[in-house]
């Protein structure tokens, strides 16, 4: 683990309590242009209970606030392909299937009945 990726995943771990947190340096990907000497390129896959009833958008902004210090000097580049709640996991592995990238949350509730009243 690079001192860039513990960096990260302290950050995100103190924040936002991940069940599961993997983070994939794609920084080796990227050498030789120029923003790659201001920092790394990462790819992250969450689970947290922090993204519960959250958008797509707003759990983008809780993990980028999470980070926000290393923005600067640390990450140049960061790619949030999964960020999901638990229930969003157990759906998926209930139902065999595996998160859309970037897709927005699922919903886990039975549609309201309507009446005809």
């Amino acid at each position: 683990m690079t001192d860039r990726v513990a960096l990260i995943e302290e950050r995100l771990r103190d924040a936002l309590a991940p069940e599961r947190l993997q983070i994939i340096d794609d920084s080796a990907a990227h050498a030789g242009h120029a923003g790659a000497r201001e920092g790394g390129h990462f790819t992250i896959h969450m689970v947290s209970s922090a993204f519960t009833g959250k958008t797509l958008i707003q759990r983008h902004r809780l993990i980028n606030a999470a980070v926000a210090d290393l923005m600067r000097r640390e990450i140049h580049a960061l790619s949030i392909k999964t960020a999901i709640s638990p229930a969003e996991q157990d759906l998926h592995q209930h139902q065999g299937t595996r998160p859309r990238l970037n897709s927005p949350p699922l919903k886990t509730t039975q549609p309201l009945e309507t009446t005809n009243e």
